[in-house]
């Protein structure tokens, strides 16, 4: 007989939840039950997704973050713990994205790249972490890119830091295994999302409809893809998954 999934509302941490893949993964969070944290560096944004998913009849809180403010975080999360409760889903959807060629990336642009993607996932993970090991149950689902597996010569910032996140999510998943937790990672490719527009503006990604005919299914994802995806993974069902990448690509190969 197949397991069927038992309902409880855990309290979910979304990073970059005011837009694009990580608003998604708040609504489908929320849509399963969840407290909803939603943490952006726009302020106004998190605050706006909290209230449309408490008009919707569900426990929301928006927040001001950093995921590059070690402190300002750390009381994000115990404000989260105080309205809500103990962190138990942790979505690290929070990124930065640059296009530059590699002997133009400045040591500048280099850092806040690695700050944003990789040192600012490693901070949401460190500040999590002790609530799930405590309740002895966790997921964490990070969100890295396709282009940290097979490279992008016009983003090796990004792709480097985003590589950093795999590796990140296979080391943790191996040290927490013991408590409980699951630690997978997703690394969405030819997703629409307000990111994708804003580089397709810049004339650093093609229109949608050549990118769509590089995609074995023919159309571009959405975020919603991501986010089933993600909901999926925190769930109670997966729990036997941990390590791993899954590929939300329409079969695009890498």
């Amino acid at each position: 007989m197949p397991h069927t999934e038992r309902r409880r509302s855990r309290v979910a941490v979304v990073t970059g939840g005011a837009s694009g893949i990580g608003e998604a993964a708040c609504r489908h969070l929320a849509g399963r039950g969840h407290r909803v944290a939603v943490l952006d560096v726009d302020g106004d944004g998190a605050d706006r997704v909290a209230k449309e998913l408490r008009a919707a009849g569900g426990e929301a809180l928006g927040l001001a973050a950093d995921v590059t403010d070690r402190a300002a975080l750390g009381a994000a999360f115990a404000a989260i713990r105080s309205a809500l409760g103990p962190t138990e889903i942790l979505v690290t959807s929070a990124g930065l994205v640059a296009f530059d060629r590699f002997e133009e990336i400045t040591p500048e642009s280099w850092d806040r790249l690695i700050a944003v993607n990789l040192t600012g996932t490693f901070n949401c993970c460190q500040l999590a972490l002790p609530d799930m090991v405590a309740a002895r149950w966790g997921r964490i689902v990070t969100i890295s890119s396709s282009s940290a597996q097979r490279g992008s010569p016009e983003m090796a910032h990004y792709a480097a830091a985003k590589g950093g996140v795999i590796v990140l999510t296979k080391s943790l998943a191996r040290a927490y295994a013991p408590h409980g937790i699951t630690v997978n990672s997703i690394p969405p490719s030819g997703i629409e999302t307000p990111m994708q527009h804003r580089s397709q503006a810049e004339g650093n990604l093609p229109a949608n409809e050549t990118m769509a005919a590089a995609i074995p299914l023919g159309h571009l994802g959405t975020p919603d893809d991501i986010a089933a995806a993600a909901a999926f993974l925190a769930s109670e069902e997966a729990g036997f998954i941990t390590g791993q990448v899954l590929g939300v690509n329409g079969g695009s190969v890498l």
